[in-house]
């Protein structure tokens, strides 16, 4: 497996962990030893790796929380980090994301999300994981 593929896998791990509000295997994505940071749609900035995880807690927990599709994913790699974008798609509208990995113990580790809507909604082309 290439790390690009190794990377994409984990940021599908991501959406299937949000998706099935899997919160263990939320928890495992994110980095234990690099700074982590995330900002949800509409939310201010989030720092820590506690907090961050608080917050994807009560997303999850929440039975409003959207289900979300993840398209059009691309891995770029820039040594021992590499940035995903993509777009998620919820019944609300479309939103630009994206997740920036660092190599943690040879593993891809998830240091910081960040989703912001988009105006104009695209029609998914390669979608990577649908909600069950």
């Amino acid at each position: 497996m290439t790390d690009i593929d190794a990377v994409l896998s984990q940021n599908l791990e991501f959406y299937r962990a949000f998706s099935t509000r899997d919160i263990g295997g939320m928890e495992r994505l994110w980095a234990r030893h690099a700074p982590v940071s995330c900002i949800h749609p509409g939310w201010p900035l989030i720092s820590g790796r506690d907090e961050v995880l608080r917050s994807w807690r009560a997303i999850m927990r929440n039975p409003a929380a959207p289900a979300v599709l993840c398209y059009d994913e691309n891995a770029t790699l820039y040594g021992e980090v590499a940035l995903v974008t993509c777009e998620e798609e919820l019944e609300s509208g479309t939103l630009a994301a994206s997740n920036l990995f660092v190599r943690e113990g040879g593993l891809w580790r998830l240091v910081h999300h960040q989703a912001t809507p988009v105006q104009e909604r695209h029609e998914p082309r390669r979608p990577t994981h649908r909600p069950n």
